[in-house]
């Protein structure tokens, strides 16, 4: 009966990503060795310290939704980026927002059209 239930449990995410309208998923999370320019290599000093908000995206015809939780006490400057499928609609680059310890932030943006890819990009503030 355990094995039963921890099966069906872990089923739920999958069906839940596979109903959305569009690869709903969270956005890995930046630690500042990753956050570096590229080719500076991991900073021994900052491997200890967690950052970044967990963000999920949603596509809904032309309006795209996204929401940035950061649980971590570092403040993450995250932007939403949004790419249109046809080639006379203009892609779009949010203004940097300020997710604090524990804040929730929405974004959102659209393409005249249709949307062909939106993320997320995360940054330190300061």
């Amino acid at each position: 009966m355990t094995i039963t239930v921890a099966a069906g449990i872990g089923l739920v995410p999958l069906l839940a990503c596979d109903a959305m309208p569009y690869d709903a998923l969270p956005h890995a999370r930046v630690h500042p060795a990753d956050a570096g320019p590229a080719g500076a290599g991991p900073d021994p000093a900052a491997a200890g310290d967690p950052f970044g908000a967990a963000c999920r995206i949603g596509v809904d015809g032309s309006w795209v939704t996204a929401y940035c939780h950061n649980p971590y006490p570092g403040t993450d400057q995250v932007r939403l980026h949004i790419e249109c499928v046809r080639w006379w609609d203009l892609d779009s680059d949010s203004a940097p927002v300020a997710v604090g310890p524990a804040q929730t932030v929405r974004l959102a943006g659209r393409c005249w059209d249709e949307v062909g890819t939106a993320w997320i990009s995360h940054g330190k503030a300061g």
